[in-house]
């Protein structure tokens, strides 16, 4: 054995399911539960943890083929490892549950290495900034306007986040009425941000863009399917100027950010570490945002996020989506805390500074 050489000896994953504070809904899908796989890879006296938002069909995956691809590769090559798996899954498809499931043993295998060199992540990726800002984001369409006023000021008012987001596109001929309501209720300090998650068609997108411009909205996040490049670029082209258009949240590999940036389709590119490939994905796609002068922004999964968001070149801020910040509160030591709407990294802890706490979550094994 080479010196200093710790192969990978074992990998462990488990679903759990976690069910929803309140009843949530946004433009195209409801829930009443969110499903967390947690990964465990070992390599010497060490344990990376890592994790996904997915379905619990991938814990096979993991455990079975991811498991031995990665078997015996040192523990100090998490790219190694990575393209070892996206080799292996190469017959299923790389996109979707399998880039779920490479991305939770991904940010294990780097919270490992980090681990073993006794180093905090963003230490070891080498940071660009200290901390990461962060906007709140929840307003799920099943709030009463009660409810989302309440949550999008106890962002600005407890937290001090300079911008908020609020889910439309159920019912749209409500969404102007609750846009203005949110905009009054957190005043002109703040920014109201909307997320449609594609409900829209392109003419109904563009003249919402014009009524939600009255309220100083800043952002529109996928005013159409983030599938149709051209209609998104169209927005960019045509929205009021004070709205930039953001999508990127079901990237799941380097080449669907490639013709997303290559189309010119949004003002700020969206990457989620849980499906783009952990880690290693979301540092190449930070690299290809970098090279198209384009801001990146993280897509929920904020504590996870965090140590590779201060390590990215060029980085606008965190997505605090209210589901993940209540499960990383609940079943993770070291999940950060905001502060004047921003989150920092433990340099007290190595690795992500995340430890899984297995007796509180083990109520919600699926």
């Amino acid at each position: 054995m080479a010196r200093n050489e710790a192969p990978i000896s074992g990998v462990r994953a488990r679903a759990y399911t976690i069910p929803t504070d309140k009843q949530e809904a946004d433009g195209t899908f409801a829930w009443d539960s969110t499903t967390l796989v947690v990964v465990h890879v070992e390599a010497g006296a060490k344990t990376g943890v890592g994790y996904s938002y997915t379905h619990g069909s991938i814990v096979d995956l993991i455990s079975s083929n991811l498991k031995q691809t990665i078997a015996g590769i040192d523990a100090s090559d998490p790219p190694a490892a990575f393209a070892a798996m996206q080799r292996a899954v190469r017959n299923m498809g790389r996109q979707g549950l399998a880039a779920t499931a490479i991305s939770a043993v991904d940010t294990a295998l780097w919270d490992l290495k980090a681990k073993l060199l006794d180093l905090p992540l963003c230490l070891l990726l080498g940071r660009a900034r200290n901390h990461a800002l962060i906007y709140g984001s929840g307003g799920f369409t099943t709030y009463s306007l009660d409810e989302l006023k309440e949550q999008l000021t106890g962002w600005v008012e407890r937290d001090g986040c300079r911008w908020v987001k609020m889910k439309i596109g159920t019912h749209p001929r409500d969404d102007p009425g609750r846009v203005a309501a949110a905009k009054i209720a957190i005043g002109a300090g703040a920014t109201l941000f909307v997320d449609a998650n594609g409900a829209y068609a392109i003419r109904q997108a563009l003249e919402m863009a014009n009524v939600f411009s009255i309220y100083q909205v800043g952002w529109f996040e996928e005013p159409v399917s983030s599938d149709d490049l051209e209609g998104l670029r169209l927005m960019r082209q045509r929205a009021p100027a004070c709205m930039e258009i953001a999508a990127g949240e079901y990237g799941y590999d380097i080449d669907y950010y490639r013709r997303m940036l290559n189309a010119g389709a949004v003002d700020v590119v969206q990457a989620d570490i849980t499906r783009c490939g952990g880690v290693t994905g979301f540092l190449q796609v930070a690299a290809l945002a970098d090279a198209h002068h384009i801001d990146l922004s993280g897509h929920c999964a904020p504590s996870l996020h965090l140590h590779a968001a201060c390590a990215a070149p060029r980085f606008r801020h965190l997505e605090w989506f209210h589901d993940h910040v209540r499960i990383e509160h609940m079943l993770f030591d070291g999940a950060p805390a905001p502060k004047d709407g921003r989150i920092a990294p433990d340099l007290t802890r190595p690795g992500h500074g995340l430890a899984f706490k297995a007796k509180d979550a083990e109520k919600f094994a699926s």
